[in-house]
C-alpha cells in the first residue's frame, strides 16, 4: 500500500512539473506585459516592480484592436459554422453509402490532411487569383475568400472525425424509424442525427476555433489592407526589421488568447469524449 500511495505522489509531481512547464510561455506572456522596456531586458523572469495598463492601451491603439478583433470573430464563426455543417453531412452520406465512390472520396479527404500546406501555398494563391479573375469574385484580400480557404482546409479533418463518430454511435435502426414514420432525409439528419453528434461536433468546432484564430500563414497569404487584418497580422506590427516591442506584443498577445481559453474551458468537458468516439471507434 506505501508503494501505491508513493507512486501516485511521484506521478502527480509529475503531472504538476509538466502542466508548469507547459504554462511557462503564458506566465511570461503575462508578467512581461506590465513592464517597461528597461525593465524587460533587466530579467524577463521577475515579476513587475510596477503593475500599469499603459502597454495594454498602447498595443490595443496600435494593432487597431476592435477592428482586428471583429475580423477574426467574423473568418473564424463563419468559417467554423459551415465547416462543421458540411463535414458532418458530408460523413453522413458517406457512412451511410458505404460504396467504391464514397469510400474512394473518403480517403481522398484524409490524403489532404497529411499534405502540408506549405507545399500547395502558392499554386493555391495562384488558382485563386485566376478564379477571382474568371468569376469576378475577390478571393484575394477578402475575408469572404480567406473563410472559402478556410472551409477546403478544414475538410478533411472534419469528415474524418464525423465519419468515425457517425459509424460507431448513430444506429441506421432509429433512422429506419424516422424514415417509417414520414421524416424526409433532410427531416432526419437536423432532427434525428445531428443532436446525437453534440461531442463531435464540439470537439470539431475546438479544433478549428482555436486553428484559424490562432493562424498567421493563411491571412498573410490572402489579406493585404488594413481594414481586413486579422488579429495574428495586426501583432506583426509590433515586429520590425530594426524594433521589437516587447513588452506591447506580450500586452497583445494576452488579449489575444483570453477568448480562445474562454471557448476551451466552456466546452472542455465534450472534447475528450468527442476525439475518443470519433478517433478511436472509428
Amino acid at each position: 500500500m506505501k508503494g501505491k500511495k508513493i507512486g501516485k505522489i511521484l506521478i502527480n509531481i509529475l503531472v504538476i512539473l509538466g502542466c508548469c512547464i507547459y504554462l511557462f510561455p503564458v506566465y511570461l506572456i503575462i508578467v512581461n506585459a506590465f513592464k517597461s522596456r528597461a525593465e524587460l531586458y533587466e530579467n524577463i523572469l521577475a515579476f513587475p516592480k510596477h503593475i500599469t495598463w499603459e502597454y495594454f492601451a498602447g498595443a490595443l491603439e496600435k494593432m487597431d484592436f476592435v477592428r482586428a478583433f471583429g475580423n477574426s470573430i467574423i473568418v473564424t464563426a463563419i468559417s467554423v459554422i459551415i465547416i462543421v455543417i458540411l463535414s458532418a453531412m458530408t460523413a453522413w452520406m458517406f457512412v451511410r453509402s458505404n460504396g467504391k465512390l464514397s469510400n474512394f472520396l473518403l480517403n481522398l479527404l484524409i490524403v489532404t490532411m497529411l499534405i502540408p500546406f506549405q507545399t500547395i501555398m502558392m499554386p493555391l494563391m495562384q488558382e485563386m487569383h485566376l478564379f477571382g479573375n474568371i468569376f469576378g469574385v475577390p478571393f484575394q484580400d477578402s475575408l469572404g475568400g480567406l473563410i472559402f480557404m478556410y472551409i477546403g482546409a478544414g475538410a478533411g479533418m472534419g469528415v474524418f472525425l464525423f465519419h468515425g463518430f457517425i459509424k460507431a454511435s448513430v444506429p441506421v435502426s432509429l433512422e429506419e424509424a424516422a424514415i417509417i414514420d414520414g421524416c424526409s432525409i433532410w427531416r432526419v439528419f437536423w432532427q434525428i442525427v445531428f443532436p446525437i453528434l453534440k461531442p463531435i461536433t464540439v470537439t470539431v468546432a475546438i479544433l478549428d476555433v482555436i486553428w484559424i484564430w490562432n493562424d498567421y500563414l493563411l491571412p498573410s497569404l490572402t489579406l493585404t489592407s488594413n481594414a481586413n487584418k486579422t488579429i495574428p497580422l495586426a501583432m506583426s506590427l509590433f515586429f520590425g526589421q530594426y524594433n521589437i516591442e516587447w513588452n506591447m506584443a506580450m500586452a497583445a498577445l494576452t488579449f489575444t488568447i483570453v477568448p480562445v481559453i474562454i471557448f476551451y474551458l466552456l466546452c472542455q468537458k465534450h472534447i475528450i469524449k468527442g476525439v475518443a468516439a470519433g478517433a478511436v471507434k472509428g
